[in-house]
């Protein structure tokens, strides 16, 4: 990261990203790791307040940043999407998907419907809006895809089956279409974070409270963290510069890569 008044260019310097869930968590910290590092901003989520506030918290001129509500299950409006971007700036250099939802519950209780809207938002927005930005980059014969994924899509775990299988598809499908557009000099890689400290720590937390009561949600993250060599939870940031690192052009050799970031929990 540079120094706040060091006059080089950034490491995404004149590059144009879009990032989902920008609103909070990792996607607001990503955000404010590109802005630092040069590149035109464009943030996407749900709530445009919170949105609008991420965009005046930036710090940029106008012409270097935008905001889009987006759902990112709509398929038309990723579409769309992608091509205000293109509009407006010209193109899209670095794509990051990292809108995503989370529920916990046990295999039994789970509905169908469940596993469907983990799906819809945490693999098909990753679909529809690579799908949507991969033809402007191949084009250009270049582009980053940065897929948030998790450890859940590197093991199995209790009572997040739903969760698990949509990350399980988010790291496979890394890979799939890193290996179609690796000739093309579009890279698709994935950050699989651990235990971060957003609010999803604190779904995670009362969903397994809801299956045991609050002191099971405790002993839970309790024994989550005595898995993890460091012994703390990773804050948004960290994971926002390795983000910065494979939208850059120092990640132009590596693709097809679900790099964990989990202090040490999944050594594999």
């Amino acid at each position: 990261m540079q120094a706040p008044n060091d006059p080089r260019p950034g490491r995404l310097h004149e590059t144009v990203a879009l990032i989902t869930g920008a609103s909070r968590g990792i996607g607001e910290a990503i955000a404010h790791a590109y802005a630092r590092e040069g590149a035109t901003v464009c943030l996407a989520a749900t709530n445009r307040s919170k949105l609008d506030a991420v965009q005046a918290s930036l710090g940029l001129a106008a012409d270097k940043t935008m905001v889009i509500e987006l759902d990112v299950t709509d398929r038309t409006a990723c579409f769309a999407a992608i091509d205000a971007v293109q509009t407006r700036f010209g193109r899209l250099d670095t794509l990051v998907n990292n809108a995503g939802v989370y529920q916990s519950k046990t295999f039994i209780e789970y509905e169908p419907q469940d596993f469907q809207r983990l799906l819809d938002v945490n693999l098909f927005g990753v679909i529809h809006l690579t799908q949507a930005a991969l033809p402007g980059m191949q084009t250009r014969g270049r582009g980053r895809i940065v897929n948030i994924a998790s450890t859940a899509g590197k093991w199995g775990s209790r009572n997040q089956s739903a969760y698990n299988v949509s990350k399980h598809a988010v790291v496979g499908l890394t890979r799939c279409v890193a290996m179609e557009t690796a000739a093309s000099g579009v890279t698709v890689n994935a950050i699989c974070p651990g235990f971060i400290q957003t609010d999803m720590v604190e779904t995670l937390k009362a969903g397994y409270a809801a299956i045991g009561g609050p002191e099971h949600g405790e002993a839970v993250v309790k024994a989550a963290l005595a898995r993890v060599p460091m012994g703390r939870v990773l804050a948004p940031s960290e994971v926002a510069e390795l983000a910065v690192y494979l939208g850059s052009k120092e990640s132009a050799g590596m693709t097809g890569q679900s790099l964990l970031l989990d202090g040490g929990m999944l050594m594999c």
